[in-house]
């Protein structure tokens, strides 16, 4: 479990150092020090807080919202809110790569609700992981890959993105 922990708290760490500017937004602004409630279930399952880790509070000073680690009883989830277009989310495979894993893309996984997500295989030292992702936002825009959602909102300065990572034990 602790490797697990590990690798969602690297997934929702990984930051880019440089951000492009910026372009006028219609949305109002939200201040990113604002604090949002984050979810309390998911898919009918109550999510318990866990905390960050020292580590992963390390990144939250530049990055553009905010992060949560929760369980559910049996999954990991990484919650973050995202203010603007940035490149400081990245894709939970660049991190588990970076760690060891040998990552297998699997297909696009729809769930019960319609909603879309990304997912990969990640087994390191016979341990073996699914992992799921999708961004959100309030408006009903899904997408199932970081950069897409970039350059789908690039010059979004002041909106709000749910991004989500899942792992479970396969």
């Amino acid at each position: 479990m602790a490797k697990m922990i590990f690798i969602l708290a690297c997934a929702a760490s990984l930051l880019v150092p440089s951000v492009l500017s910026k372009g006028d937004s219609f949305m109002p602004v939200l201040p990113n020090k604002e604090l949002r409630a984050f979810p309390t279930e998911f898919e009918g399952r109550l999510l318990r807080d866990v905390g960050l880790t020292e580590r992963e509070q390390y990144f939250l000073n530049d990055f553009p919202g905010q992060i949560g680690r929760f369980t559910d009883g049996r999954r990991e989830l990484i919650i973050r809110r995202v203010t603007e277009g940035t490149r400081k989310l990245h894709p939970a495979s660049d991190c588990f790569r970076a760690i060891g894993y040998i990552i297998t893309p699997l297909p696009l996984r729809v769930d019960a609700d319609g909603r879309r997500w990304s997912s990969f295989a990640a087994v390191k030292n016979g341990e073996s992981l699914k992992v799921f992702e999708r961004i959100e936002d309030n408006k009903g825009r899904e997408w199932t890959d970081v950069s897409a959602w970039y350059w789908s909102v690039w010059g979004e300065q002041n909106g709000e993105w749910w991004a989500w990572t899942i792992a479970e034990r396969s």
